[in-house]
Order: structure tokens, then C-alpha cells, then sequence
């Protein structure tokens, strides 16, 4: 697992750490450290003037937007908590990063991401956030099919059970790009963009 290069136009790309989100008990690391190593990415991110996307999901009050269809798993019920959907603090309030809110498992459909991205000629994106083989996988499988280099911080980003996790990291990450620690990612952006 050894991320080999970053393209000189990299961005960041943070899956729903939110309020809501990041105080879910989530395996393997828990939602504080996932924070926490997201953080000193986008602080690295920002000091190279990379940018840094907070990607959020959110709903109508009324669900009206919410994703609908047949499934097996239950869905969402009731009305989520007022500021369930704020980005967390650690990662907020920075004027240069751009906010994009996703009704949908991934970030790309039915959102501004691929414009944003295009617009400041980014070629290459690193994953972080909760869950990774929920927003995290459905992400970077768009981002894949749409003709981006694939990063992913396999350590900055959790899930509901470490078995989910595994199966992402191991089976489904090696076909859609490169994996690597923050702290293997830190190094290679130091050595790159400095």
C-alpha cells in the first residue's frame, strides 16, 4: 500500500465528516481520529494553495430529496437533528475551500464536484471520510470512471465495521487507484509540492 506520485493538481476530496456522522461508533479508527488525520491533510493541502473539497450530505426537512427505492436494509426515519449536516469543526471556516452537498452515497451525481474540480484543473483526488465503503467507495468509483487519478488515505477514513472497511481497502481500492497512509501521503506531498 504505497501511494507512487500526486499530480502537481491535487486536490482533497472529505466525505461527510459532519456533525452528525463523525460521533457514530465506526471501526477500525474512530471518527475522531479519521477528523484528525483529515485535518493535517487539508492543513497540508491549503499551505501548498491545493484545494480542499468538504463534501456534506444532507436532506429537506421534509425528506423530500432523500434517496427513495426498494431496499433490504432499513432507511432513514424521522427528521435528523438540527446540525446533523455542519461540517466539523477541525475542518471548517476555512475561506478557500469549497462545500458541496450531496443528496446520494457519492459525491459526483447530481452535484457541482466534477466542475469544481475541472475549473481549477485538478487531475487527481485523495479520499478521506465516513463510510468508506458507503460515500467513500461510491466517490472514488465516480471519480475513477471519470478519468481521475485516485487516491486513497486508507487510515483518515472509517466505517461501520472493520469487515466493510476491509473489503473496500482490499478488494475494491486496488482497482480504482492507489492507497497510503496520511503520513505516506504527507511525505510524498512535501517531496512534490514544495
Amino acid at each position: 500500500m504505497t501511494v507512487t506520485a500526486l499530480d502537481p493538481r491535487t486536490a482533497l476530496v472529505v466525505i461527510d465528516l459532519q456533525a452528525g456522522i463523525v460521533g457514530a461508533p465506526t471501526q477500525p479508527y474512530s471518527g475522531p481520529e479519521v477528523v484528525a488525520r483529515t485535518a493535517r491533510l487539508a492543513d497540508a493541502f491549503r499551505d501548498r494553495g491545493l484545494p480542499v473539497i468538504l463534501v456534506r450530505v444532507s436532506f429537506a426537512a421534509d425528506g423530500a430529496d432523500a434517496l427513495s427505492g426498494r431496499t433490504e436494509a432499513a432507511g432513514r426515519t424521522g427528521t435528523p437533528p438540527e446540525g446533523w449536516d455542519r461540517i466539523v469543526g477541525e475542518l471548517a471556516g476555512h475561506a478557500g475551500d469549497i462545500t458541496v452537498t450531496k443528496r446520494n452515497w457519492g459525491a459526483f451525481h447530481g452535484t457541482g464536484l466534477d466542475v469544481q474540480l475541472r475549473r481549477r484543473g485538478v487531475t487527481q483526488i485523495v479520499l478521506t471520510g465516513i463510510a468508506t465503503s458507503i460515500g467513500v467507495e461510491s466517490t472514488a468509483r465516480a471519480a475513477y470512471e471519470h478519468g481521475y487519478h485516485v487516491t486513497l488515505a486508507t487510515d483518515a477514513m472509517s466505517d461501520l465495521s472493520t469487515e466493510a472497511h476491509d473489503n473496500s481497502v482490499e478488494r475494491i481500492f486496488p482497482r480504482l487507484g492507489e492507497r497510503g497512509s496520511t503520513a505516506e501521503i504527507l511525505e510524498l506531498l512535501a517531496k512534490t509540492h514544495d
